[in-house]
């Protein structure tokens, strides 16, 4: 246990600064008085791109490396590009991930009580499921180092190396033993998905997958090829339980998982290496709906409580544990009542949802 624990904000753009803000009064709440976090902002994203033309200021960089875990909003506005035509508020993110090797990209996938699915005769617990996305290597590792030859052939390297994927796998295998199984059948099980039939990079990711596999004779394990996986995640979301994929794979893939549990609103993810862990919503900054007090803090709030959780198993502290618990059951309380933003069909504001969330937790701690 620490007595305080130092936490790195960057509200970033469009409704980041909404949704981060939202997280932020939802663990106050549950933490109470005495709470041992300490918030500080720091500034990084497309919009400090315009304003000062850097988007990843370095005291910024300095201040989430020596934090000891890092809580962002959401980061990127179209047109604020760099000359190459990549996205200048995406800096922030993608040098968190590779300079402090933040291997692991966990996305959950679950649909709760009260939150509406497009997939026909689907309902709450039939989704459940974790897509771990390597997070450090793959075709985006390539960002920034490729080459553009005389605007005419553009190319960029996707890299797996074998210690990259052993370790991805065995964090798979660990989520696994931790979970109760995949919906349908109860069984622990981590499917492997990759593009192995046709590019020797996956058929490497694969090949190294089985032989971790070895050391987990207790969990079930199939491969599933990138393309079937798309279709999978509709007709048959409940067989899966832990899926772990390339990095630009993984990212597709569970942009689509959102969809079948209610969209991107609904999408925590919780980023995290052997020092750090980084927390945020998978979603994007949204700028068309910024400002109007609409949008969906749920994702943003379930990544806070993965934050509490990711600290406290690391520190041995229960208090953060069950702060993150409970926030989750009264996140799923509120959704299960009916408060629900307006991407998921319902009329409750930001604030509203914040305020009903903090106020559950205000009464719980009495």
């Amino acid at each position: 246990m620490k007595p305080v624990y130092e936490i790195a904000v960057v509200h970033g753009d469009g409704i980041g600064p909404e949704v981060c803000a939202a997280a932020v009064q939802v663990v106050k709440a549950a933490l109470g008085p005495g709470s041992p976090l300490h918030f500080s902002e720091y500034p990084a994203g497309a919009e400090h791109f315009l304003k000062t033309g850097q988007s990843f200021p370095e005291p910024t960089f300095q201040a989430c490396r020596e934090a000891d875990a890092i809580l962002h909003g959401a980061g990127g506005l179209p047109g604020v590009i760099h000359p190459d035509g990549t996205e200048a508020g995406l800096d922030f993110t993608l040098r968190l991930r590779f300079e402090l090797d933040l291997y692991a990209n966990i996305r959950p996938v679950r649909l709760f009580e009260g939150v509406p699915s497009p997939l026909s005769g689907v309902k709450a617990g039939d989704i459940d499921y974790i897509i771990l996305r390597e997070n450090s290597e793959g075709l985006y590792a390539a960002r920034g180092s490729g080459a553009l030859l005389r605007g005419e052939v553009a190319v960029d390297t996707l890299v797996q190396t074998r210690s990259g994927i052993e370790r991805i796998a065995r964090k798979a295998f660990e989520l696994a033993r931790q979970s109760g199984g995949a919906p349908r059948d109860g069984v622990r099980r981590v499917t492997c998905c990759d593009k192995a039939n046709v590019l020797r990079s996956y058929a490497f990711f694969r090949s190294v997958f089985d032989e971790v596999a070895k050391d987990y004779p207790d969990i079930a394990t199939e491969h599933a090829l990138v393309d079937a996986m798309a279709m999978y995640l509709v007709v048959k979301p409940g067989h899966f339980n832990v899926i772990v994929s390339e990095n630009m794979f993984g990212d597709i893939l569970s942009d689509l998982a959102a969809a079948t549990v209610g969209g991107m609103g609904m999408a925590p993810s919780a980023e995290i290496g052997a020092a750090n862990g980084f927390f945020q919503a998978a979603h994007g900054s949204a700028p068309d709906i910024a400002g109007q007090g609409i949008a969906n803090p749920y994702g943003t709030i379930l990544s806070a409580a993965s934050m509490l959780d990711w600290l406290g198993h690391k520190h041995g502290d229960e208090r953060l544990n069950q702060a993150a618990a409970r926030i989750r059951r009264v996140t799923e309380d509120c959704l299960a009542n009916g408060l629900l933003s307006a991407d998921l069909k319902g009329r409750a504001s930001t604030s509203e949802i914040t305020r009903s969330v903090c106020d559950r937790l205000a009464a719980g701690r009495d």
